[in-house]
């Protein structure tokens, strides 16, 4: 039985770490399948999609090697509104993995080590030490897990040609991790070039977007920035996907989803390990055009529309039945009804 305390931001046990990182794994792959069961994605932005969660899952899973047996830190959770790792988490893991060399050289060799839990279960018949277990895992971590995988505040995707179902020349997308918000969040943008040669823009549009587009804010407000300080650029299309917050035992929230599991889960109504997603994906597109600027600076410019938002729940069966039980009005606001994911079942 995990004891997990509401008001605990801290994985401090090796059975709340396990936990933990064996749900976020479970669901961003359940996730990844149902997306593109569901077609709430493009094929081309399903590729990009898969590529930002595998980033996402790589690095949690680093920090699980991290943590496992570090007996003076522990990795903290949102607990607010996201249920993914806080933030600096992922600073931490990146700036450490800048170090590697410095902590390699400082390692025990690896023969050595292994004399040492030989010795200890074969010939002692005694257990292995934390301290010995967390030399193995700093061991793993360190010649392992590659900084440039690390998923960090922005990590951008390429320019790519549209697919031809759009009616934009171009398409390029770019996830970031929100600070404020702890969760992380893909973004897609088609879009028209009128310059001469884009390969000599791209450095520019990627500089753009990372300033521009990092953080979650109205999308309106995020198309017309992006559209306002690259002349040549044309945005037609933006898309954002919010992915949370994950429900699940270990989060604390004013979310009504949250608070209904929770309640249930005291009550042994459903297991520990039951969770549910939500998932909100934004839109806005281009119509007419506006001049803006002084007389000898005009500049033309996109006129947006409302910006579409269309709210989903993944949840195993259990928990949309509990839903509809329990919230009905938040079902009824959904653009789908809930999308039904697989049970995860601990052993």
């Amino acid at each position: 039985m995990i004891v997990t305390p509401l008001d605990s931001a801290i994985l401090d046990s090796k059975e709340q770490y396990i936990f933990y990182h064996k749900m976020v794994d479970f669901v961003m792959k359940e996730l990844i399948v149902s997306v593109q069961k569901e077609a709430l994605c493009s094929q081309k932005e399903l590729i990009f999609f898969k590529q930002y969660c595998d980033l996402l899952l790589y690095s949690i899973e680093a920090m699980r090697v991290k943590y496992m047996y570090d007996a003076e830190d522990n990795m903290k959770v949102d607990l607010t509104d996201s249920g993914f790792p806080n933030y600096l988490e992922f600073r931490y893991l990146f700036n450490d993995l800048s170090l590697r060399d410095n902590y390699i050289s400082k390692l025990k060799d690896v023969s050595e080590l292994q004399e040492d839990f030989l010795d200890h279960l074969l010939k002692r018949k005694q257990p292995v030490s934390r301290d010995k277990l967390f030399q193995a895992a700093s061991i793993v971590y360190y010649t392992s897990v590659e900084q440039k995988y690390i998923f960090n505040r922005f990590v951008q995707g390429k320019i790519i040609e549209a697919p031809d179902t759009s009616s934009a020349q171009y398409m390029t997308s770019w996830s970031f991790y929100d600070v404020a918000h702890n969760r992380p969040f893909i973004c897609f943008m088609y879009f028209d070039f009128e310059g001469r040669h884009i390969e000599n823009e791209k450095t520019k549009i990627y500089e753009v977007l990372k300033n521009t587009a990092d953080r979650k804010m109205d999308l309106d407000t995020m198309a017309y920035g992006i559209d306002r300080k690259l002349t040549d650029v044309k945005p037609k299309h933006i898309k954002r996907i919010d992915l949370g917050p994950l429900h699940n035992v270990f989060a604390k929230d004013e979310n009504e989803i949250t608070h209904l599991l929770l309640q249930n889960i005291v009550s042994k109504a459903i297991p520990l390990e039951s969770y549910a997603l939500s998932l909100k994906i934004d839109e806005v597109f281009s119509g007419s055009e506006f001049k803006e600027g002084g007389y000898f600076s005009k500049q033309t410019l996109q006129k947006w529309s409302d910006v579409i938002r269309q709210k989903y729940v993944f949840a195993p069966h259990r928990i949309i039945q509990l839903l509809y039980n329990k919230k009905p009005e938040i079902m009824n606001k959904l653009a789908k009804p809930p999308i039904e994911m697989a049970k995860l079942i601990m052993k």
